[in-house]
This record gives structure tokens, sequence and C-alpha cells, in this order.
């Protein structure tokens, strides 16, 4: 995508859909269709009556499963967590156990224990705090707490470091059904990708051409470092928006996105990197 082409590469739908997989996987935790205000990082934490939960299933989730969730909702609750962070923690047990409190480990860690999947490493308290959905569920929300600036990190991000998964990505599929089990449980109203709400962080996503510095020399460096107008000089300037960055200084530049200081290079290598 860093190739030159003789037309403003935005006007071709070719680099479109780079664009929506890079922004999907940054900005939305894995490119749900669907956003509800649970997703908003000033959105106060929901209170659940665990007595009073749906008779049939949310998200595939039902039974059991819905009442640790709602556990997991109140223990995040009780630390005056967001429900953004509530929804991180409904999310990361999905990844772990599928809402169930699992009295065995994995290949990995054969230690393992609960709906977290917390080891025996003196981290997580004793058996019956990694077997007590509130418990573990408090305690991984102090570790996600710790974090600087979780609330702004992509939701597999602030997961993956307080978890340490092998695959940093590994929970990304389970947040659109941690959005709407949530947004069911908590009694949040879901509304689509063009609605009010939304599962990113605030930003002009969807706007169309917006780039401020378009009339620009073609194949020179944007002001972010990418060649201007190519599809990941666009992307990038979506991923400022996202962060509230609309003037320079912008927080996220080619050569400082990456915590190491590398390139982020073309659209093929950015999820990776």
């Amino acid at each position: 995508m860093q190739s030159r082409t003789s037309a403003p590469v935005l006007a071709a739908g070719a680099v479109l859909a780079p664009i929506g997989l890079v922004l999907s996987i940054i900005l939305f935790g894995g490119g749900s269709q669907a956003a509800a205000d649970v997703c908003s990082p000033d959105r106060p934490g929901v209170s659940v009556d665990a007595n009073q939960l749906p008779k049939v299933a949310v998200a595939g989730y039902e039974g059991e499963q819905l009442k640790n969730a709602a556990l997991v909702i109140n223990a995040g609750k009780a630390l005056g967590l967001s429900a953004r962070g509530q929804t991180i923690g409904v999310m990361t047990a999905m990844g772990e156990s599928g809402l169930r409190v699992l009295d065995h480990g994995d290949g990995p860690g054969p230690d393992s224990r609960g709906l977290f999947q917390q080891r025996d490493n003196g981290a997580w308290g004793t058996y019956q705090d990694r077997m007590n959905p509130s418990a573990s569920a408090t305690n991984f929300f102090k570790a996600l707490q710790n974090i600087s600036g979780w609330e702004q990190l992509e939701p597999t991000t602030a997961a993956h470091r307080v978890q340490r998964n092998a695959d940093p990505f590994h929970y990304q599929t389970y947040w659109p059904a941690a959005v709407e089990v949530v947004a069911a449980l908590g009694d949040v109203t879901i509304t689509d990708a063009g609605g009010t709400s939304s599962c990113g962080i605030p930003g002009e996503s969807g706007k169309g051409d917006d780039l401020p510095w378009r009339t620009s020399q073609i194949y020179a460096a944007s002001p972010l470092g990418m060649f201007n107008r190519e599809c990941v000089d666009f992307a990038l300037w979506r991923v400022n928006q996202q962060l509230g960055s609309t003037t320079a200084p912008y927080r996220a530049l080619n050569g400082t996105f990456r915590p190491d200081g590398a390139l982020l290079g073309s659209a093929l290598t950015w999820k990776a990197r």
C-alpha cells in the first residue's frame, strides 16, 4: 500500500477494504457491527440484579453463564469502573472460560482455575478466590486498573496486558458478544454502527474524505509521516481523530505509534505490528 500511483489512492475501491480492516481491528475490537453506550469510556458503570436475568440466551450465553456475567459486572461496579471496563471483564471471562467457573486448567496453565483461568502463583488469591466469580473478577479488575491508560486501549489489548495470553488478539472475537450481554443485563440501548453510540473512542469515523492536508503534494510525507493520501495515511488520520487528536502535534505518528518506534508500513502489516 506504500507503492506510488498516478491518482489519489483514496478514490480507489481497492484500498477501502484495508482501511476498514485496520480501523475495525484498532478501534472497534474486532469489527463488531453493533455499538452500544457501554463502550464509551465516559459511560458510568451499570448494576445488575443477578436474580432478575433474561430467561433466554443473550449472544449465545444463558443460565449460569449470564449469572456469572452479572457477578463480573457488579464486581466492576463496586470498584467504580466504567461500563466499558465492565465489558472488558465480561469479554475476558468469555475468552477464558466461556463464562463458566472451571475447576481445571489447560496445557499452558494446568494450574489455572475459575472464570478468568487465574494461575496458582500467589497473584490471584487462594484457590477459593479463583473459583469465586466475584472475587476473581475483583482481582482481574484491580490488575486492569493498574495498567496506565487502559480505557483508551483496544479491549483485547487491555485484557491481554492483564492475562498475558499467548495471542494478544485472542479476546477480540468475544467483544461483540460482551457488548451485547452487558447492554442486555444493564438495560443499555444498543444501536447500529450509524447510531449515536460508539464501541470505539469518539471521533469522526465514517465521515468520508476529510484529510486536512488534502492539497499537499501527493507523494510527499504527510504530517503523520506516511505517504500523503495513501490508505494508511488516511487510516492513521482516523486513529488520531478517534484519540481526539485533530491538530498538530498529533498523538499517533508513523514511527511513534508502535512502542518500539518501528515504522507501521503497509496496511497488511498493521495488525501484526
